[in-house]
Order: structure tokens, then sequence, then C-alpha cells
């Protein structure tokens, strides 16, 4: 009678072989987390301008000339005012936090300051390192 199986060190190489493929891909995936919390923080970052922009164009039509203000920016959740679903507050990576004039994104634990100026309507990152990918 004729038993197959697998030998001792075909299973041990196999293993290894998986070891070495888990080696390469596991900082991949951290790199890849990383680039989509920057790519998400872009993509908020442009949507809140423009949202800050078309509210301001709503009240030149209506005859007003002043950007929102940072109390009507953001009134049940952040940046409400200017976009049609706002951003719900968070403390990790990858979310917004704040209110009035100073905005927090998270990013690896660091936090990238925005403020928002309402005499120029402008949403600019004042502080982290990760402003010029968030912004640029």
């Amino acid at each position: 009678m004729k038993k197959s199986a697998f030998t001792m060190i075909e299973l041990v190489f196999v293993i290894v072989v998986l070891g070495i493929l888990a080696a390469i891909a596991v900082p991949k995936l951290a790199v890849t987390r990383d680039d989509a919390m920057i790519s998400k923080g872009r993509s908020d970052v442009a949507a809140i301008r423009t949202g800050i922009v078309s509210e301001r164009q709503a009240r030149l039509v209506k005859g007003e000339h002043s950007f929102i203000a940072p109390d009507k920016l953001s009134v049940n959740k952040l940046f409400d005012g200017v976009m049609m679903y706002g951003i719900t507050a968070g403390t990790g990576d990858g979310h917004w936090s704040g209110g009035g004039t100073s905005y927090t994104y998270k990013i690896k634990g660091e936090s990238n300051v925005f403020t928002y100026t309402q005499a120029t309507g402008k949403f600019e990152c004042t502080s982290g390192s990760y402003c010029s990918k968030l912004t640029d």
C-alpha cells in the first residue's frame, strides 16, 4: 500500500517561503495605509475649500460680501456649513477634529493643524509635517 504525504522538508520549505512573502508584504501594507490617509485628507481639504468658495458665491448672489463665519462652518458635524454631508469628528489617524477657526487632521499620530480665516476665506495648513502632502 502506497501512502502519499508531504515530507518534513517540503513543509519547512513552504513555511519559509510564506515567511519571506509575509516579511515583504506587511511593510508594503503599512505604507499603503498611510498613503490612503493622505489621499483622504487631500480629498477632504479640496472639498472643504470648494465648499467655502461655493458658499461665498451663494452669499454674493444674495448681496452679502463676506465669507462664512467660523461658528457657522461646523454646526452639527465638521464643515456641514459648506459641505452637503459634514465630517464626523474623531481622534484617531485619518480623522478630523476641532471647530471654529482651527481644525486638526491626524496622520501617523501627528496632528496637522488647519486654520480658517474668515476675512480671506482661506483654509490653510499652518503646522504639521504632512502639510505639503495634504495641500499641494
